[in-house]
């Protein structure tokens, strides 16, 4: 079985991108580009070395983002992507693999699959490029001005890992050294060199400006729902607190914090749609420095759990059930009250209430009840 080692290339500037960091070293939700692209070679089974090219000002941040790849070495990149891949390979010369991956650090999304027919089509091939189709028209401007239109037959988008035989790919380097080439194939056509293609994937995408970002995260969102129940009796006071709001009424609510029914419902909806327990769990009601605390913490420290994970909060919904005290005079305050503990549009709240047609302990006003669900997207 021939060895194989991956070259990522990761010394690029990201001047198209913008941001206070290289592209590589974006996060996606909460990890960065260039982490899941080495946890993409690192783990494979037909990879034996993973060599990558940084900047040299990179050197600290790459050694926290390769944190836990103990196989993965760095070599210093040059002021080209051309330059940086030969420096990488004459790296990986000193071992000299029978093939190489070469792979752009700003795709983070390739797969074990499309590895695997890489190095499978290698057995008779010096070099393997994966395409796409390309779907669209294409056009050939001159300012705004539209020139011709372009036939499409025949026209592929090139991604990467490349693969080649080592030997092969060394030389032609060594040997245009200097020219701007876009990519490594184009190294072994100039060299007359054969080239064969399989199927790339539509997710492998290239991360090059911001949108390109948000398209990828959007891409690897899935919606959840987390539902939440809570109740609490009457007892002696003068008011309720009901989704942070202090509310008049002949009775209070009993319980160890402020007793906000619809508060801990929405906490626990929170926390069940991103599969961290319940409120109880976080905040033990054996715990005496949660006694007569405001409810409002509760939301913000399952909310804060979601963000921490790259989620956002589509809606959440509160349905609170009592006979007393009404809840309508207070809807709309109550849905501001929620907007702002969470820092959200007020849209993404809602409040409703309902009875039990005096059935029950709500229909006996013993207590009030409250649901929640929470729709996010992490």
């Amino acid at each position: 079985m021939p060895t194989c080692a991956a070259l990522i290339v990761a010394a690029g500037r990201g001047q198209r991108f913008g941001g206070n960091l290289p592209k590589q070293y974006a996060p996606l939700r909460g990890e960065r580009l260039l982490r899941r692209t080495l946890r993409a070679f690192s783990t494979h089974p037909g990879v034996q070395r993973v060599m990558v090219a940084i900047h040299p000002d990179d050197a600290a941040t790459f050694a926290e983002t390769a944190e836990g790849f103990p196989g993965v070495e760095a070599v210093h990149g040059g002021a080209t992507r051309q330059d940086s891949v030969r420096l990488g390979l004459e790296a990986l010369a000193k071992s000299a693999p029978d093939v190489v991956l070469i792979h752009d650090g700003a795709r983070p999304m390739v797969s074990a699959a499309l590895i695997d027919s890489i190095i499978g089509a290698l057995d008779s091939a010096k070099g393997v490029l994966p395409v796409v189709p390309v779907i669209d028209t294409l056009k050939r401007v001159d300012g705004a001005r539209v020139g011709e239109t372009v036939p499409r037959e025949n026209l592929v988008r090139a991604q990467t890992p490349q693969g080649f035989q080592f030997a092969d790919i060394l030389a032609v380097h060594r040997q245009f050294a200097g020219q701007a080439l876009t990519d490594d194939a184009a190294l072994l056509e100039r060299a007359g060199l054969g080239v064969v293609t399989v199927p790339g994937d539509e997710t492998n995408i290239k991360v090059t400006t911001m949108d390109d970002l948000a398209r990828l995260t959007a891409a690897l969102s899935e919606t959840r729902v987390g539902q939440g129940f809570d109740v609490h009796r009457f007892g002696p006071g003068d008011s309720v607190w009901l989704c942070g709001l202090k509310v008049p009424h002949t009775h209070g609510l009993v319980g160890h914090s402020d007793a906000d029914v619809a508060l801990h419902a929405g906490t626990d909806a929170l926390l069940g749609a991103i599969g961290d327990g319940d409120i109880g769990q976080h905040f033990p009601p054996t715990d005496p420095k949660w006694r007569g605390a405001r409810s409002d913490q509760f939301l913000k420290h399952a909310y804060g759990l979601l963000t921490a994970r790259g989620g956002t909060l589509v809606h959440l919904d509160f349905t609170i059930i009592c006979e007393r005290p009404k809840v309508g005079p207070h809807r709309d305050a109550m849905r501001a009250s929620v907007a702002k503990i969470l820092g959200v549009e007020e849209h993404r709240i809602s409040v409703k209430a309902t009875t039990t047609e005096g059935l029950g302990f709500t229909g006996r006003q013993e207590g009030i009840a409250a649901q929640a669900v929470a729709t996010i997207r992490i």
